[in-house]
C-alpha cells in the first residue's frame, strides 16, 4: 500500500514542501490516515465542502476538543486554503464563551506564534462593532436574528437569581462576539455547532445551536457534511452523537 496520488496532492496543498518525519516513524500509520483523511474523506461522493468552510470546521473542533498541537499545523494549513488571519482569530476568540479561557488560552498563544511566525503583524485590524453601553441591546438583536422573535427581551428574564447570567448572555456571548466582523452570523452558528459537539456533555446547547444553524440555512445535509469531513480529526463517537441530535432536530422541522 501506499499514499494515494489524490492524498498526495492534498497535503502538498496543505504544507508545501514539508515532508513529516512519522513517514520515517509510523509509515504505516501516515499511509492508512493520510488516505483516510486526505483522499477517502474530502473526495467521498455527496459529503464535500468547499475547503475554506472544511478548515474552518476543523480549526473549530480541534479548539473544541482542545487539540493545540494539531490546530497549529492546521491552522498554517488553513491559510493556504483561503481562510484569512482575521477569520481564524475570530474562532478563537468566540470560542472563550463555550470553552472558558482556560481551555482557550493555548490557542491564543498559538494564533499568535503561527501568524508572527509567517511574518503577519499583530494586533490584525479589531472586528469590534459594539460599545460597553449598547452591547447588551446589540446582543440582543443577534439572538433574535439567529434564534427568532422569541429571544426579545431575553437579557431581562428569568427568575431573578439567574437573570444576570442572561443578561451576560446577550451582552457578552453576543453583544461581545457574535456582533463582530470577520465571520458572519451563519458562520459563527457554524463554529458554535463544532465548539459544542467536540466537547461533548453539551447536548442540550448542542440542539439548540443545531436549531439555530439549519434556522441560518444550514441544513441538515450539511451539518451532515461537516461532522463528515471533521471525522479524522475528531473521531467517531462524538461524531455519532452530534449526528444523533442533527436528526432529532430535523424530525422537528417536518
Amino acid at each position: 500500500m501506499a499514499i494515494s496520488k489524490k492524498a498526495l496532492e492534498y497535503h502538498e496543498r496543505m504544507f508545501p514542501g514539508y515532508v513529516s518525519d512519522f513517514l520515517r516513524t509510523d509509515p504505516e500509520f501516515i499511509e492508512r490516515f493520510d488516505n483516510f483523511a486526505f483522499d477517502e474523506v474530502v473526495n467521498e461522493e455527496g459529503q464535500q465542502l468547499d475547503d475554506k468552510t472544511r478548515f474552518i470546521c476543523i480549526l473549530a473542533v480541534l479548539i473544541g476538543s482542545s487539540s493545540v498541537d494539531e490546530f497549529r499545523g492546521m491552522a498554517k494549513a488553513a491559510l493556504n486554503f483561503d481562510v484569512t488571519p482575521v477569520e481564524i482569530k475570530e474562532i478563537v476568540y468566540q470560542a472563550v464563551d463555550y470553552l472558558g479561557i482556560g481551555r482557550v488560552f493555548p490557542f491564543l498563544k498559538a494564533v499568535n506564534e503561527v501568524l508572527e511566525s509567517l511574518g503577519y503583524e499583530l494586533p490584525l485590524e479589531g472586528q469590534a462593532t459594539t460599545t460597553m453601553e449598547n452591547r447588551v441591546e446589540k446582543g440582543e438583536e443577534a439572538q433574535v436574528a439567529i434564534f427568532g422573535e422569541h429571544m426579545k427581551g431575553f437579557a431581562q428574564s428569568g427568575p431573578a437569581e439567574i437573570r444576570h447570567i442572561n443578561r451576560w448572555l446577550a451582552g457578552n456571548c453576543f453583544g461581545d462576539f457574535y456582533t463582530r466582523t470577520g465571520l458572519d452570523y451563519r458562520q459563527r452558528e457554524l463554529i458554535t455547532f463544532c465548539f459544542l459537539y467536540a466537547q461533548g456533555g453539551c447536548e442540550p446547547q448542542l440542539s439548540a445551536h443545531t436549531a439555530a444553524n439549519m434556522r441560518l440555512g444550514n441544513d441538515k445535509a450539511f451539518l451532515i457534511r461537516v461532522i463528515s469531513n471533521c471525522i479524522p480529526f475528531m473521531g467517531y463517537p462524538r461524531t455519532l452523537n452530534a449526528l444523533r441530535i442533527i436528526n432529532e432536530e430535523d424530525a422537528k422541522l417536518k
